[in-house]
């Protein structure tokens, strides 16, 4: 399907990024530690107090001759629940001078812990509200160079396992989707989430597109592509956007909307069934490849100052190509005979390099 006419739509320009942080609680979800439930919390709380009430109990009874009358253990319990609660119905007081110490150097400071912990019990289960207002204004006022993911669909997903196989950060990475049962299972994985529609420039504001490295645009439908990189063009104008479309014939027309680079899917799945029917092995390689956390990956690495003028098909590693000032040349291309200072390699990494660094640095901590 020919997408011309999407240039001919307006973008949504409305601005959010002025709203109060309060009232994008139900918008945006920031990974926290599990934490418990407002009923587990009172319960352990009570039962921090039932425990400092026995304590108390305790201490008072092994004065018990100190007191108005003779105490059992029921009695003491009795007036540590009572003095401790401040209700103080005065009918056991002490009278002899320990007893007077112990309430004022013991009793006393117990009875504040005590009403802290009821106070705080309350408190807690009702500023959670509170809480996670502070935690998204700390997040927008922090968050730098972080990559945006639209769409947590199949392509969303399997861009967001690349980027943590990378080394990525979890709290890094930001995914805007409209459907919060998706959304729930990004905050699982510790991703910041964003609830909405990328194609709206608020929620794109809201996810801090100004501010990110990256977004990757992995929508289920091409004209929807298109419309969410014009949007984050225009808010964004040097942030790198990748977008993944379905058919060749619109590839043009995202980059004319500003994608730095296509993916397009169908294309690339035709390939592999093509080369699946007639060698099998080169499938299985490729996503080898194309999964940095097993075997063997295609990375990047900036070259050693001992490589400069060498030609890349002699060094150690499986050169596939050079990237210089920023542009792409293959290795039989006359521009990568030789390296120049401040290229970057792009070479076949084995999992195993990981391993030997590891060892080399763990030998040369222990010498």
């Amino acid at each position: 399907m020919k997408l011309r006419r999407l240039f001919t739509l307006g973008v949504d320009a409305a601005d959010r990024s002025g709203i109060p942080v309060h009232n994008l609680l139900d918008v945006i979800s920031i990974p926290t530690t599990t934490r418990a439930t407002p009923w587990s919390l009172m319960a352990r709380r009570f039962g921090y107090a039932l425990a400092l009430i026995i304590v108390i109990a305790v201490l008072t009874y092994l004065d018990r001759d100190g007191y108005s009358e003779p105490l059992t253990f029921i009695d003491a319990l009795y007036y540590s629940a009572v003095t401790l609660s401040t209700t103080g119905y005065g009918d056991i007081t002490p009278v002899t001078q320990s007893a007077r110490v112990f309430n004022i150097f013991i009793m006393t400071p117990a009875r504040v812990a005590f009403l802290m912990l009821l106070v705080g019990t309350t408190l807690s289960v009702l500023t959670e509200d509170s809480r996670k207002t502070l935690q998204i204004q700390q997040w927008r006022n922090t968050v730098r160079n972080h990559t945006i993911v639209i769409g947590y669909g199949t392509k969303g997903r399997s861009a967001v396992d690349a980027l943590v196989a990378g080394g990525a950060s979890p709290s890094s990475i930001v995914v805007i989707d409209p459907d919060p049962g998706v959304l729930a299972i990004a905050e699982k994985r510790g991703l910041v989430t964003v609830h909405g529609n990328g194609t709206k420039s608020d929620v794109l504001r809201i996810a801090a597109v100004t501010k990110a490295r990256s977004v990757i645009v992995a929508p289920s439908s091409d004209d929807t592509a298109v419309l969410i990189t014009l949007s984050v063009r225009e808010l964004a104008p040097s942030t790198m956007i990748v977008v993944s479309v379905r058919e060749s014939e619109n590839q043009h027309l995202l980059m004319q909307s500003g994608a730095d680079s296509v993916i397009v899917s169908s294309e690339t799945a035709g390939r592999l069934l093509g080369i699946a029917t007639v060698t099998p092995p080169v499938v299985e390689m490729m996503e080898d490849l194309l999964s940095p956390d097993e075997g063997f990956a295609v990375a990047e690495r900036q070259i050693a100052d001992d490589e400069v003028g060498a030609n890349p098909r002699h060094l150690a590693d499986i050169v596939l190509g050079v990237v210089r000032s920023g542009e792409l040349y293959r290795i039989d291309s006359p521009e990568a005979e030789t390296v120049e200072p401040g290229d970057r390699l792009l070479y076949v990494r084995m999992k195993t390099d990981d391993i030997w660094s590891k060892l080399e640095k763990a030998t040369r901590d222990d010498d």
